[in-house]
């Protein structure tokens, strides 16, 4: 496979902006709490880019922002260059945790989206079963969550979230609950997912190797209230592999993200 450049051009429209978003709080005693300060960023299309910070930053906040879950107290999100107003079905997105229904099996937690959106499962019954198989779960379709280990129920919800071919994908620490072989596993699966898809993923962790080893750009954000402290362009060749991480090129971006999130914390 040769390495992977994604060129960036001002006449391409981003795929998604955020404008100047301000994101407030109310406490229960009635006070406010502001958890995003002036936030700026555009995503291209088909990028993948990380959110790395320390806990409490607001990288949540911003991730359900785009996904319509959650709206901006100032500034406005767009998607395509249309303001976002509600959850658009143009975005799939993945938890921590999986929250697969219980009662359900592999292929039908896959297509609940599909029930939700009131489209015809008979339609999506084979894209269902191509996605299981690209994520090396042929022969698990009518396995109860239950009987599926956490980085296969991971993958299920990986492929509930990409089975009305959203073009973005927004991705909120779901592997932080994995073992460490899992997770490098994963990691590495959604890379080939995302090559074979052309998703624009944006992804949310608290890694700075797995950011890196994911990402064309890091986006470093800064203790609450959440702010864009600076972004990375990460100039690795593709395909990614957990190799990288010995190179001096890998470490010398570790330590760049690193100083960046520990110097934001003592100012």
């Amino acid at each position: 496979m040769q390495s992977r450049k994604i060129t960036y051009t001002n006449s391409v429209q981003p795929k998604i902006q955020v404008h100047s978003v301000f994101k407030v709080y109310e406490t229960s005693g009635g006070s406010e709490v502001l958890a995003l300060e002036n936030i700026n960023l555009e995503v291209e299309s088909n990028e993948f880019v990380t959110l790395v910070g320390p806990s409490g930053c607001g990288k949540s906040t911003l991730l359900k922002m785009i996904a319509g879950l959650i709206t901006p107290s100032d500034g406005s999100l767009l998607i395509d260059g249309k303001i976002l107003v509600k959850p658009s079905r143009d975005i799939g997105i993945v938890f921590q945790d999986a929250v697969l229904l219980p009662w359900r099996n592999t292929l039908d937690n896959v297509l609940l989206p599909i029930e939700i959106l009131g489209l015809r499962k008979e339609d999506y019954l084979q894209a269902a079963y191509d996605l299981l198989h690209l994520v090396g779960l042929k022969g698990f379709e009518k396995r109860m969550p239950n009987e599926l280990s956490g980085g296969m129920q991971q993958r299920t919800a990986i492929c509930r979230a990409l089975i009305h071919n959203p073009s973005i994908l927004l991705m909120d620490e779901p592997f932080a609950a994995l073992d460490a072989m899992t997770r490098e596993e994963l990691g590495l699966e959604l890379l080939r997912i995302w090559e074979e898809t052309k998703k624009t993923v944006v992804f949310v962790t608290h890694s700075i190797s797995e950011a890196i080893l994911l990402a064309d750009r890091v986006v470093v954000m800064t203790p609450r209230p959440g702010k864009i402290s600076q972004v990375i362009d990460i100039n690795l060749n593709r395909p990614r592999s957990l190799e990288m991480e010995f190179f001096e090129e890998f470490k010398d971006y570790s330590f760049i993200v690193r100083e960046l999130i520990h110097s934001s914390r003592n100012t």
